[in-house]
């Protein structure tokens, strides 16, 4: 897919999320009662007429943490281009907007939200030609309408000049535009396209629409800083610290006429965006009521909270607290090497993994697994999960000439069992409960199959028991990893490293900064990351399957075409994506092939999927209440989605 459609992988790859691990947190960290004495629950807050800033009560004003820290430069909002940094400071949640969202969870009216459009995307009988119906009486906060004009210009001058975020996907996808009315932009493609509107729907990101009224007048339009920015959403920029470590917005007096207006009118009257600095300072922020919403902790800061902060609360009520993702951390393998060409040296890898250790070793047991080529999140489970699990449980690899059933059923529940040792009663023992937030299982962990399947490969051992190619050269796997910056999933593959050393495979941990740069290039052996991301909210998998298409493969040594960083070459794959591309986005045949894709994939395991990337978002409700939860999942959490725009409709005061 396009550039945008990476865009939260671009901004994981820059910015630092995680601390270092504060093992050692909650001996250090004791409970506090500061910031909103004698706030009872559901009622106002004592010091409601406290000031964060002249004029701007805390009462109404909701903090959450900006995960890209500190933003240089401060005063960049360019969200069109590469090295603009402010896009997760409130700018592309609350400040911008775009012609549809898809919610990673069940969405406040439906998964599906016809946001700055009018109804959902119009396409010919062959997918050439798409057609855009944007709703009226939208306006910028400047008080200009939003307009086809604004649309058409978004467009065409992301295509005229080079450097833009979907400069290369525009002209790449697009024949001509027309504008027939003040409502409506015609979209006729090179070729047939039915997934174009993806492009323009929110999925953390999207291509949000640019103001021509303002851009029109700068003579570099790539080198615009768009400071102050004018909004199209519910909120203004009031003011921003020059050194980037805050932004403050504030509600537009006339929010009614803005796409999010349909659902209400938000709670908060400010929000501010903070860089409230690392894992333990955010515990001690949100112990003290000075941060409302937490992107993410370590699993002790979060384990912390919930033994000493009542009033914060995650996405599960309980262990294991976190928002699974829509994203599957994995191990990613690169099958052009020598020995991980073969599907079952591939099986022997993922056998030789004890997910239980693995699962304690990364999130202390909070992981959400995942044994299928999707992650466990939003409504995957009612799409793929539920439907395939008596699939998965008679499904079989041939080990020795002999049919294996390889899937673990009771793999969540051993992870909960250990997780008990330690956290005892914080832990779920409903086996309902553990399967929705722990898992339905994972594979077997069975070093016998794995050994047989090695053999069935050629594979032999030396005098010490090292694995070897079957041109008796040493058999050498090297996991790269993400480096410190974040702790759980360097952990996660420490593991890893340590359960294929057992089982005699050459390995070590190789922790990098950056390890897509290399990965996606080919340069590596096998990486701890993510290279799935889904929709969540919506069952179709082509956000991240359209680029496995072989047409799209690139050698080891070039540049991946999006995410197929592991080199899968497989002509039933083809065949499930071209069938995915020649429905409609709509069509539940899109379901079925999309089940058709797991079901080969678990064959041939190019990747080994873990879990879902949990993230501990957590929310105090002392000053503010409705927050998104497992049990009311209107909307994602995670403040740098751009989809939490509607979380401001539903929080309100505490009192309220």
């Amino acid at each position: 897919m396009g550039k945008h459609l990476s865009t939260r992988r671009e901004f994981m790859k820059q910015a630092a999320v995680f601390a270092a691990a504060t093992a050692a947190l909650s001996a250090c960290v004791a409970p506090t009662t500061g910031g909103a004495p004698g706030a009872a629950p559901g009622a106002a807050p004592a010091d409601a007429g406290k000031e964060i800033q002249p004029g701007v009560l805390r009462s109404e004003t909701l903090i959450l943490e900006n995960p890209t820290g500190r933003v240089t430069p401060a005063d960049d909002f360019n969200r069109w281009r590469p090295g603009s940094m402010t896009a997760s400071t409130g700018l592309q949640q609350i400040g911008l907007d775009a012609l549809w969202y898809i919610d990673p969870d069940a969405g406040i009216d439906g998964v599906w939200d016809n946001a700055l459009a009018a109804e959902k995307p119009i396409y010919n009988d062959d997918f050439t030609q798409m057609t855009v119906k944007l709703r009226e009486g939208l306006y910028w906060s400047d008080g200009v309408e939003f307009t086809a004009d604004d649309l058409y210009y978004t467009v065409d001058t992301q295509m005229k000049i080079p450097g833009f975020n979907s400069s290369g996907t525009f002209n790449g996808n697009i024949e001509s535009m027309e504008m027939p009315d003040k409502y409506t932009v015609v979209f006729t493609l090179k070729e047939p396209n039915s997934r174009f509107h993806a492009f323009f729907t929110v999925r953390w990101g999207a291509v949000f629409m640019m103001p021509k009224h303002i851009f029109e007048k700068e003579a570099d339009p790539l080198a615009f800083k768009f400071n102050p920015p004018v909004s199209l959403s519910a909120y203004t920029l009031k003011d921003f610290d020059p050194n980037g470590s805050w932004y403050l917005w504030q509600r537009r007096e006339d929010w009614q006429r803005t796409s999010l207006g349909r659902f209400g009118e938000p709670g908060p009257k400010y929000a501010m965006y903070i860089d409230p600095g690392p894992s333990d300072k955010r515990v001690i922020a949100q112990m003290a009521h000075e941060l409302d919403v937490i992107h993410d902790i370590t699993p002790e800061g979060r384990i912390t909270l919930a033994k000493n902060s009542p009033t914060s609360v995650g996405w599960f009520e309980s262990f294991p607290w976190a928002h699974p993702d829509p994203t599957l951390p994995a191990v990613i393998y690169n099958n052009e090497k020598p020995g991980l060409d073969k599907k079952e040296v591939r099986w022997a890898l993922t056998l030789a993994i004890d997910i239980v250790r693995v699962a304690m070793a990364s999130y202390r047991g909070a992981a959400t697994i995942s044994a299928i080529h999707v992650p466990p999140t939003g409504m995957y489970p009612q799409y793929y999960f539920e439907p395939l699990e008596g699939w998965l449980n008679e499904f079989t690899i041939d080990v020795g000439g002999t049919p294996y059933k390889a899937f673990d059923p009771e793999s969540g529940n051993r992870i909960a069992e250990e997780a008990r040792k330690t956290l005892g009663d914080l832990v779920p023992t409903d086996p309902a409960e553990i399967k929705k937030s722990i898992g339905a299982g994972w594979w077997k962990y069975d070093l016998a199959a794995a050994e047989q399947l090695m053999l069935d490969a050629g594979m032999t051992r030396d005098g010490s028991g090292k694995w070897l190619l079957p041109d008796g050269t040493l058999f050498k796997v090297p996991l790269m990893s993400m480096n410190e910056s974040n702790p759980t999933m360097n952990r996660c593959a420490s593991m890893v490293v340590e359960c294929w050393k057992e089982f005699g495979i050459d390995t070590l941990l190789d922790s990098q900064a950056a390890p897509w740069q290399i990965m996606q290039m080919g340069n590596y052996s096998a990486n701890l990351a993510w290279t799935i991301e889904t929709w969540g909210g919506h069952p179709d998998l082509s956000f991240f399957l359209s680029s496995w298409h072989s047409k799209f493969y690139r050698p080891s040594g070039e540049q991946s075409a999006g995410s197929n960083n592991m080199r899968w070459k497989n002509p039933e794959l083809d065949a499930i994506i071209e069938s995915i591309q020649k429905v409609s986005f709509d069509d539940p045949k899109g379901i079925e092939f999309g089940q058709e894709f797991i079901k080969l994939a678990a064959a041939e395991m190019p990747i080994t999927p873990l879990m879902a990337y949990n993230v501990f978002t957590v929310c105090d409700t002392t000053y503010w209440q409705g927050f998104p939860t497992s049990k009311d999942p209107y909307t994602d959490p995670v403040p740098n989605w751009a989809n939490t725009k509607y979380m401001y409709v539903k929080v309100k005061p505490q009192g309220a």
